[in-house]
């Protein structure tokens, strides 16, 4: 079994949740796979769809949610999302021109071509939504929680009343995930 994560917007492969959810899956047979996305969502997606195969499970954190929520859609996999964005195109358009990544420390331009591409990624609603599960901080000061409440009320949910975009405690919910994915 595959399990990939999916980092969010201007983060990387190092990302405390990435790196937490590795430990944790050290104790299961998986090959954990976490990529360091292309800050262009066209050339994110290729990178992403290139590493699926049979038996893949995913999991996304912010904008890395997004992706694996039309992931999930598009090739029926089962993905854990957390504290996603759920319209990006909406709330990148705030921040186009000069952006500094420094997880990856590299700059680059946000322009209306990727927010486009992103545009293009969004389901206006879930075809399979029994394939994900919503981790959702309502103290999250980065997103507005009720819009992933809203978009994913069909899925199963384990909602937190504080936290933050980060998700704090994120390990608590680790056997739930497991279970989740089914991951032996």
């Amino acid at each position: 079994m595959r399990v990939i994560y999916i980092h969010g917007f201007n983060s990387s492969e190092q990302s405390y949740k990435a790196q937490a959810m590795r430990e944790w899956l050290k104790g299961f047979d998986v090959e954990y796979v976490v990529p360091r996305l292309h800050y262009d969502p066209r050339l994110a997606m290729m990178q992403l769809e290139q590493l699926i195969e049979p038996n893949t499970k995913l999991i996304g954190s912010s904008l890395g949610g997004f992706y694996a929520t039309y992931l999930s859609q598009r090739y029926h996999l089962d993905c854990v999302v957390i504290n996603p964005v759920v319209r990006p195109s909406e709330l990148l358009k705030g921040f186009l021109g000069p952006q500094y990544n420094p997880y990856q420390d590299c700059h680059y331009k946000l322009d209306i071509e990727h927010v486009t591409a992103l545009d293009k990624l969004y389901l206006p609603a879930l075809p399979e939504p029994w394939r994900v599960l919503l981790l959702q901080q309502m103290g999250d000061e980065v997103l507005p929680y009720q819009a992933a409440l809203n978009y994913y009320q069909t899925t199963q949910q384990y909602i937190d009343f504080q936290g933050d975009h980060s998700f704090q405690g994120l390990q608590r919910y680790f056997p739930a995930i497991v279970k989740f994915l089914k991951i032996t």
